[in-house]
Formats: C-alpha cells, sequence, structure tokens
C-alpha cells in the first residue's frame, strides 16, 4: 500500500517532472511472471527512474547499510527503501554474492520482477564495465528471461558524488528478452556463467551505446581514487 501510494502520489510526478524520461522498447517487459531487468548503473536516480517508468513493481537488491541507520532519519530512510521495493543484501564477507543470489531467487520463485545492476556499483566515469555472474546465476536457477535496459543521461544528470541531480534529457531502452535455457543444467560452470554474463553486458552495450571497459568497475573506482589522491599528494602547495 505504501509502494503504491508513495509511487503515485511523490515519485512518479517528481520523476516525471525533473526528467522527463522517454522510455523505448517498453513492450519487451512482461505484465506479469517472474523476470529479470538488468541495466547499467550510472546514478543513484536508476533504481527509482526504472520503478515510475514500469507498471508493476520492481525490487532491487541494496546494501544492507540503507536498512540499519540510527535515530529518526536511520528508520525513515528504511522505511523508505522497503517502500520502493528494495531488499536488504548484506554484502560484506566471502558468502555476500551468494546471499545476493538467494535474495533474487526468493523474488522471482515469488512471480515477481528482479531489477538489477550487474556491474554491482555505480560507473564513476560513464563507462559500462564488467558484469558480475550472479545475474547468470539466478537467471539459470530460475529459469525467467534476462529484459536488458540502457539508463542513458544519467550519469550527466547525477554522477557519483552529486547530492542534486541537474535537469537533463533521459533515455530509458528496453531490448528483447533474451532467452538461457540453452545454457540449462550448468548452473554450477563459471565458464557458462561468464559467458551469460557477457552476453546480457553486450545487450545492455548496444542499447546505451558507451564505451566498454573489461574490468570490474569497483577495481577501477579504487584505481582511479588512488590515483587522485597520488596526484594531490605530490602537487605543488599553493602559498
Amino acid at each position: 500500500m505504501f509502494y503504491r501510494l508513495f509511487k503515485c502520489v511523490v515519485l512518479v510526478p517528481l520523476l516525471r517532472w525533473l526528467f522527463r524520461p522517454r522510455i523505448e522498447g517498453l513492450e519487451h517487459v512482461p505484465g506479469a511472471g517472474a523476470a529479470i531487468v538488468a541495466g547499467n548503473h550510472q546514478s543513484f536516480c536508476d533504481q527509482f527512474l526504472l520503478g515510475v517508468t514500469l507498471r508493476r513493481r520492481i525490487h532491487f537488491l541494496a546494501k544492507v547499510e540503507y536498512f540499519t541507520g540510527r535515530g529518526l532519519k536511520g528508520r525513515l530512510a528504511a522505511a523508505f527503501f522497503r517502500g520502493i521495493g528494495a531488499i536488504p543484501v548484506d554484502r560484506s564477507g566471502n558468502g555476500a554474492g551468494q546471499a545476493g543470489v538467494d535474495s533474487g531467487l526468493a523474488v522471482l520463485d515469488a512471480g515477481g520482477l528482479l531489477g538489477i545492476f550487474p556491474e554491482g556499483t555505480r560507473s564513476h566515469d560513464g563507462r559500462l564495465y564488467k558484469g558480475r555472474v550472479g545475474v547468470a546465476a539466478m537467471a539459470l536457477r530460475s529459469g525467467v528471461p534476462v529484459i536488458p535496459c540502457a539508463m542513458i543521461g544519467t550519469f550527466e544528470a547525477q554522477p557519483a558524488g552529486r547530492r542534486v541531480p541537474s535537469v537533463v534529457p533521459i533515455t530509458l531502452r528496453f531490448g528483447k528478452p533474451l532467452d538461457f535455457s540453452r545454457y540449462a543444467g550448468m548452473e554450477d560452470q563459471r565458464a557458462a556463467l561468464r559467458a551469460i554474463t557477457d552476453e546480457i553486458m553486450y545487450a545492455i552495450l548496444v542499447l546505451s551505446g558507451q564505451e566498454y571497459v573489461d574490468r570490474y568497475a569497483v577495481e577501477a573506482k579504487a584505481e582511479a581514487r588512488t590515483k587522485a589522491l597520488s596526484e594531490r599528494a605530490t602537487a605543488p602547495q599553493s602559498r
């Protein structure tokens, strides 16, 4: 009830007024039944834009820290993320990947729509990075189709670190569902999971037109941060 009320009264009018998103290929998203929507991740607002674009409810995996804040602010944040369909996942420790897969499968087993950003984190430079294989594991174990989705313009609107988004043209482009039934029975084969993930990322790449980087985003982001700190430390100090 909270989700429908919040979506219709607050999110939809606000985001449509701010961004006036253009929607392409919406017919590829099933109106009922389990499916995965896999998209590029460029901005904090990506999941909200997907939520207001789709007619049906979509669930996302979110880091557990969004739900564990203290005080009134923490409780309100937790209620907000639960209300928009976010599912808390503890990403610390060796079992983080499996915990995410299990949480996603629970949504799909119930016939729900699951939103995933295979890059695992927001792009720090607007490029598309290598996907994590969790999306492939969920697709194979559940047997559901994967709908590729491209967010275009959200990086320019709100890159990582910017609190207030800029008003720029935004497009959400959905591609034809991808069927991976030919890989049935290969859920535990790393090569199969990698091939499926790469196919999903290529479909997103075709839709988005981004430059592709064959590295994990978290690694590239850490390297960029280290380089920036090093350059700052060696830069001549002005007096």
